[in-house]
């Protein structure tokens, strides 16, 4: 059986790879995604683009 030290150090080696790996998985997905699309600034991202009044009529 091992001692509690050596057990702590090891719990807390795999906390810290752990870590490192989600560290990277984040920066490799920041680069994949690359650069946001802002738009204009004070423009609300959700709404860009909605035209407001009446919508066409949905053609079946």
């Amino acid at each position: 059986m091992q001692k509690q030290g050596a057990l702590k150090r090891q719990k807390e080696r795999a906390r810290q790879e752990k870590q490192r790996e989600k560290d990277a998985n984040r920066v490799a997905r920041r680069k994949e995604k690359g650069p946001g699309d802002n738009g204009s600034p004070g423009e609300d991202p959700d709404i860009a683009g909605i035209v407001p009044g009446p919508q066409p009529p949905v053609v079946e």
